[in-house]
């Protein structure tokens, strides 16, 4: 039987619109699960809300695979929330393993039925609530109530690099010599950065942080324990209706001095030949693993090369939509294009199995997905990248970045490329 929540809507000014935001992070620390999505205002025609989060875990049962996901919605059909690591890609793939050890230990696939769920749809100066065990008014109440402010105490923190550049290098050249014998086309290559003995206040380093980088796919999630901060500037997928859309990067490049630095860097971005390779391949990627669950015939680019400019980057874009196919559940879009493409290469298996045997560290979280689903089977995910990752029992906080390499890639600028993406999460713990 479909869940029935306690819902109200709330009025906000635009003096509040980011106040409110805050009090609901601070409102949230009471809860050992929940996950923050904020939109940071950069909407576009696909955006529902400028920012969205789950609290609180109202249905002990785990939700830990997709035909679970599955079953729990259509018996149910309310607000699911949470997480898909990149490993779960061994349950997808049986020929496929991990052999590095999971470190920051977020479970591979973790869902939950939020107690509360607080949203501000995109466009409009409301903040709508829905709640399982308490009126709406109360919670809005003890939200507005919680504290505006969000702590900048952050400490400073030195990241010990798993891979030296020696070695990345090596490995980027041998990859190359990976593409020259036709084993693959291209890879996505990563390597960890990580500090231990570390105490954080997760809230304030995600406040840093999404202070920094403003993302459209921001996110604070908290798994007990375990935590993530989050400024992904990438969707994963999307579902509206019986639309399905996915929205790859591939192309990424250092912001300028000024305005015609900037303009000549993104204008270079958008003539690279490497970088138009290598949208096209995991455009190509996107297109095969949408059609798996989709209608033949409905998958279309959208657009193609698009130019998009962050705060620290500008990126190259594409987008890739088909209609799902009639009767198929909607799980079968994330079981057929899950890892996202642009986080692993082409051809996929290949591809994951090299980075599994040339990287060092198991990848958990990170090239993984948060997002929600709606009651009404309708979703959006990320890609997490640009992302920091937090034990608070063994005190270890890490992050990962790297690229997409081609045969055409320079390993110094790879290297250059993944020092970039490194140093937007190193920053905020550096004092100057």
């Amino acid at each position: 039987m479909p869940v029935l929540r306690n819902k109200a809507s709330f009025s906000i000014n635009a003096e509040q619109y980011e106040l409110i935001k805050q009090r609901m992070l601070n409102w949230s620390k009471q809860f050992s699960i929940l996950l923050f999505l904020d939109s940071n205002g950069n909407r576009d025609k696909y955006s529902r809300y400028d920012c969205l989060m789950g609290a609180g875990m109202h249905n002990a049962k785990t939700i830990s695979s997709l035909e679970d996901l599955h079953q729990f919605h259509t018996t149910n059909k309310d607000w699911l929330l949470g997480h898909i690591n990149y490993d779960y890609k061994n349950n997808l793939e049986p020929k496929l393993s991990s052999c590095h050890e999971a470190v920051v230990g977020f479970p591979d696939f973790f869902f939950f039925q939020p107690l509360v769920v607080c949203y501000i749809p995109a466009g409009t100066n409301e903040l709508i609530i829905e709640t399982l065990f308490a009126g709406p008014q109360q919670v809005y109440n003890e939200i507005i109530n919680s504290p505006a402010e969000i702590t900048d105490d952050i400490p400073e923190v030195s990241f010990t690099r798993r891979t030296d550049k020696e070695v990345y290098l090596d490995t980027v050249d041998k990859l190359r010599q990976h593409i020259k014998e036709g084993d693959c086309y291209e890879i996505n290559y990563c390597t960890e950065g990580y500090a231990e003995d570390v105490e954080i206040e997760p809230v304030a380093v995600f406040g840093a942080l999404n202070k920094l980088s403003r993302a459209p796919f921001a996110a604070y999630y908290r798994n007990n324990h375990r935590y993530m901060v989050c400024a992904s500037p990438e969707r994963y997928i999307r579902k509206g209706g019986d639309t399905i859309l996915s929205q790859p990067i591939k192309g990424t490049a250092r912001r300028g001095q000024d305005e015609a630095a900037d303009a000549a860097i993104k204008s270079e971005l958008f003539n690279s030949i490497k970088d138009r390779a290598e949208n096209v391949m995991i455009t190509d990627l996107v297109r095969n693993d949408l059609a798996r669950s989709c209608e033949t015939g409905s998958i279309q680019v959208d657009e193609l090369f698009g130019m998009y400019t962050f705060p620290q980057v500008h990126q190259m874009i594409s987008t890739i939509s088909g209609r799902l196919g009639q009767g198929r559940p909607f799980t079968d879009v994330l079981r057929y294009s899950f890892p996202m493409g642009s986080m692993t290469g082409a051809p996929k298996i290949k591809v994951m199995e090299l980075i599994d045997h040339y990287e060092d560290t198991r990848r958990e979280l990170f090239s993984g997905t948060v997002g929600y689903i709606t009651p009404g089977a309708e979703f959006d995910f990320n890609v997490i990248i640009r992302s920091l990752f937090y034990n608070a029992d063994t005190r270890r906080l890490s992050y990962q970045s790297g690229g997409a390499i081609t045969y055409d890639s320079i390993p110094e600028s790879e290297w250059e490329e993944m020092r970039l993406k490194a140093w937007a999460l190193e920053r905020i713990f550096t004092k100057e």
